[in-house]
């Protein structure tokens, strides 16, 4: 398979090498100091293009990627609240791929899987409470994390108590979310369910960032031979 890397920090380095060594070719390296290789014929020839920049080129990135007819796997977490409906309709109406995740972890997707199962049974006990937090490295822009939210996502979505999530809020209505940014922590994402009797956590903490590059990469396997919207849940239907 070719594909094109939008973005080459520390994430596009490791990419790049998980890449070429499950038998890939690396065609185009887009960063911030070549944009005009968009124009060009090595990144118009990817198969796929994996992008992972940030909240304000996302977006842009992908009209440029889709322009080119290119299918893109992305891991850019923020843009969706200005820009989620627009990518929609690019792939529903205008024939656009676009596999998005917050987190391409495997142990994340289990992770995922255990806490909308839990979720689910802890609906049916009100007496707990139930809280969120993130902790990632000082470099990390946006908060809460694309994860953090994909969970709180899940978890109102089976809670009746809960209406929604937020930041700093004491209302009960709302699932409580907390971030911290230190060192240079990998992710670190923990679920507490709290009551006068006892505690239920469950967490996940990534040791480093490889997980996430294998994970893109799978993606963009899975991407080559799929169409439309797709994300985690398409890749790991559990």
């Amino acid at each position: 398979m070719k594909i094109a890397l939008i973005g080459y920090g520390k994430m596009g380095h490791m990419i790049e090498d998980v890449a070429r060594s499950r038998g890939h070719e690396i065609v185009s390296i887009i960063d911030v100091g070549n944009q005009q290789d968009f124009e060009s014929e090595a990144f118009a020839s990817a198969d796929v293009a994996i992008e992972f920049t940030n909240p304000t080129a996302a977006y842009g990135n992908y009209l440029k990627a889709f322009a080119k007819g290119l299918k893109v796997v992305s891991g850019s977490t923020g843009w969706m609240k200005e820009h989620g409906e627009e990518v929609r309709k690019a792939c529903s109406e205008g024939g656009n791929t676009l596999f998005w995740a917050s987190n391409f972890s495997i142990g994340v997707a289990v992770f995922s899987a255990v806490n909308r199962y839990l979720a689910g049974i802890m609906n049916q006990f009100s007496q707990y409470d139930v809280e969120l937090e993130e902790t990632h490295h000082v470099h990390k822009i946006d908060h809460p994390s694309g994860t953090a939210i994909t969970l709180a996502d899940d978890i109102v979505g089976r809670l009746d108590r809960k209406d929604a999530w937020s930041e700093d809020t004491t209302d009960p209505r709302l699932l409580r979310i907390d971030h911290i940014r230190r060192g240079e922590v990998a992710g670190i994402h923990t679920i507490r369910y709290d009551s006068e009797a006892d505690l239920i956590t469950i967490s996940h903490e990534a040791h480093s960032r490889k997980g996430f590059a294998l994970g893109a990469v799978l993606a963009a396997e899975y991407t080559q031979t799929h169409s439309g919207l797709l994300t985690i849940s398409d890749m790991f239907p559990f």
